[in-house]
């Protein structure tokens, strides 16, 4: 037994805590273990070691069942809500994950500090550490999740296939050794043949996935997938899989308890990604038969018993669309991101079943009580950017509304209007989940709460998800993971496409006219509150009085079109002041004009009446980069505009100084800026060294995730101003090619 585990262990006996220790020992013959009888002394109170949204979910559900709850925090999440939710919180490290979230030492020594009884890893982090959890046990402490070795056998992913494949459940071709020599991957590459995909043995989320098309890019994407699962889990070991070039992830939640007992609650279909990460999950998944249902259900809990497994865990497969055969592809040992989605159809508290379970009590229900209730969505909202191929974004949320809950509607989040988006961490703001009596009335309420998401301050991937819950065979439930590739065309702003722009810009113009008279309502309004209980001045009245003409003033607002990619629009807009107390926008002299009435409804809620029509607006405003950023809501539509201000610069809530356009637009011809804030983890040229378009120049990392930046053009390298290690703002100097 390790030290740390000794002192715990002795910490715990001397504050005589009401622990129960279990001692398991495994049957090889059955696979499932012997455990003791229920415990008596139920969990009083619980450490989540997690953060975000996932530790507040958690803590939700403690504090219902009237158990204690303690948070852990690195120094980033100092002020965040899962701190701000719990009752006790201890720091336990800086901000680098591996430093905090990581170190099951500073969790350990959190647990012992507290008081804590019992463990809850969330997900990601040490949530499938066997290490961790055999830590837990042996130090008396109840790790909420299944035993050490089911993770320990299920979280190396090329031992889980051998495990799989003796209990009968159908697996992809692949190799899954331990030799990870570079010439004999390659070599076990070509026996199974590209397109293949690379994964880590352990780990989830996407992270170190690459998909190889053929040899000769085989050696980078293996070097680079070992990097980023070293980075994300600290275990760098990969396997290697026939790539199905049109498959659906679909995964089973299943649910076991330390009588033996094991049920699945159906499934939810995974296959809409980005990045190869989820962004769009549902239960059940659509479009199977009852007959395939039950087959995909039943071999989840074959292989959940193959492992002695209890508490919750998700058996994830691949399923040939053009065949309509299901294959292993692994199992996720904890709670999932998307087991929301799965509690709305069947009416149950996962968390809780976690903590009873954990407590030594049986599963509540058996398979044949399992209801299925309707339709969910989940919809994950993060902060990136999706013309920039999703990458992640940093910054400060200076707008968070997100929309009101209820029975049919959940917002799962971590953060709070003022918060900042860390490049530490994952760029996830929240998830939005709905439910339905079906997939139809479901994915109406989805489409309607995504209109409703109000995010501003940082690049957000809502108005990407809007159209991907309005695409007509997302509709239909026609789904795949190669979804977003195949539809690109609809779901990109396409610059070829000269009507698409014009649209956009018209759409653009009619919200700018909206944001001019709000704008002005709001100016009065400040007028007028400074300036109470003075004598009211005619000229400030609302509308102002002028002689012989109507008060005016000139507003420019910037907007960015996708449909173009390049540059801003400068939209010109005369606000004139009418005697009714409305407002004429004017945009030019052979534009028609637009009447605007104004009536303010709160800070930044207004009645808008214009061209006919009657509606609710939300204005959003903020300092940034030397400009003021407007963003404005109204019906399906979302916009954002710039009005230059007189600043320089401007400082966020982090204290990172951000340049103006103008100083970003001041580099030589040439130059390549960093697409993201991030760590540079490598640099593979040196300065004047020539390079071919395309050729990868330096890996950057933000938030786990690896981005390659490659020359844009061919030519010799100059003024390289970065090196590994080396922490680096969105759009500084990368490097200048020299053609």
């Amino acid at each position: 037994m390790s030290m740390t585990a000794w002192a715990l262990r002795r910490n715990v006996r001397r504050k005589n805590y009401s622990i129960f220790i279990r001692y398991i020992s495994g049957s090889a013959s059955s696979g499932r273990a012997t455990v003791n009888p229920p415990n008596e002394h139920c969990i009083e109170k619980v450490l989540v070691a997690n953060r975000g949204e996932i530790a507040c979910r958690i803590m939700r559900t403690a504090k219902r069942l009237g158990i204690q709850t303690v948070a852990v925090y690195s120094d980033a999440d100092r002020d965040s809500l899962h701190v701000k939710s719990a009752d006790e919180a201890v720091r336990i490290g800086p901000p680098p994950a591996r430093l905090s979230y990581l170190s099951g030492a500073a969790i350990m020594e959190a647990a012992a500090r507290t008081g804590a009884q019992a463990i809850h890893p969330g997900y990601g982090f040490l949530s499938e550490s066997s290490d961790f959890a055999q830590l837990c046990e042996d130090s008396g402490l109840t790790f909420i999740g299944p035993p050490a070795s089911a993770i320990r056998d299920m979280g190396d992913k090329s031992a889980s296939k051998r495990i799989m494949g003796d209990a009968g459940v159908p697996l992809v071709p692949g190799y899954h050794g331990h030799e990870q020599d570079i010439d004999h991957m390659k070599s076990e590459a070509g026996k199974i043949g590209y397109p293949l995909i690379i994964k880590p043995t352990h780990g989830g989320g996407g992270k170190g996935m690459r998909i190889v098309e053929s040899e000769k890019d085989f050696t980078d994407s293996f070097l680079g997938a070992q990097r980023e699962a070293a980075a994300s889990f600290g275990v760098n070991t990969i396997l290697l899989e026939k790539y199905i070039t049109r498959p659906r992830h679909i995964e089973v939640q299943v649910f076991g308890d330390k009588h033996g007992n094991v049920i699945h609650l159906y499934e939810r279909d995974c296959s809409v990604q980005r990045r190869h990460q989820k962004i769009i999950e549902e239960a059940p998944a659509p479009n199977i038969s009852e007959k395939f249902r039950t087959s995909l259900g039943q071999a989840a809990v074959s292989a959940a018993k193959a492992v002695g497994y209890y508490n919750a865990g998700t058996v994830e497969f691949i399923v040939d669309t053009e065949s309509d055969q299901f294959y292993f592809m692994e199992m996720n040992t904890r709670l999932q991101v998307e087991h929301p989605v799965t509690e709305m159809i069947v009416g149950q508290d996962l968390v809780e079943w976690q903590i009873r379970v954990a407590n030594g009590e049986p599963l509540p229900i058996t398979q044949d009580e399992v209801p299925l209730l309707g339709h969910a969505f989940e919809a994950r909202i993060y902060a990136e950017n999706v013309p920039k191929g999703f990458l992640p974004a940093t910054g400060v949320l200076n707008h968070y509304r997100p929309v009101a809950v209820s029975s049919s509607v959940r917002v799962e989040t971590g953060v709070e209007q003022g918060d900042t988006v860390s490049m530490h961490y994952d760029p996830m703001i929240a998830k939005l989940v709905v439910s339905g009596g079906n997939r139809g009335e479901a994915l109406v309420k989805l489409k309607d709460c995504l209109s409703n998401f109000q995010v501003a301050g940082v690049p957000t991937n809502i108005n990407f998800l809007q159209k991907l819950a309005g695409h007509k065979e997302f509709a239909v439930g026609n789904v795949e993971t190669h979804f977003i590739e195949h539809h690109k065309s609809d779901l990109f702003a396409d610059e070829s496409n000269p009507g698409a722009a014009e649209t956009a810009y018209k759409a653009a113009k009619h919200s700018a006219a909206l944001v001019a008279a709000c704008v002005s309502a709001i100016e009065h309004s400040a007028w007028n509150e400074s300036n109470q209980g003075k004598l009211p001045s005619i000229w400030h009245s609302h509308p102002p009085f002028r002689v012989h003409h109507e008060a005016k003033q000139t507003i420019e607002l910037e907007w960015d079109n996708e449909c173009e990619g390049a540059g801003s629009n400068l939209i010109s807009l005369c606000v004139i002041n009418q005697s009714d107390g409305s407002y004429l926008i004017q945009e030019g002299n052979d534009s028609p004009s637009l009447d605007v009435r104004v009536t303010r409804a709160g800070n930044c809620e207004f009645r808008v009446e214009a061209a006919g029509l009657s509606m609710n607006v939300t204005i959003a405003a903020y300092l940034k980069d030397g400009y003021k950023h407007i963003h404005i809501w109204h019906g399906s539509e979302h916009h954002q505009f710039k009005q230059k201000v007189g600043i320089e610069f401007s400082e966020d809530e982090g204290g990172v100084q951000h340049r103006t356009s103008s100083e970003t637009s001041s580099h030589p011809p040439g130059t390549v800026v960093a697409p993201m804030a991030g760590l540079v983890v490598k640099v593979l040229v040196e300065n004047e060294a020539k390079v071919d378009q395309g050729q990868p120049v330096l890996v950057m990392e933000a938030m786990k995730m690896e981005h390659v930046v490659k020359a844009p053009s061919s030519g010799s390298i100059q003024d390289l101003k970065v090196k590994a290690g080396q922490q680096v703002s969105d759009g500084s100097a990368l490097f200048r090619i020299k053609g």
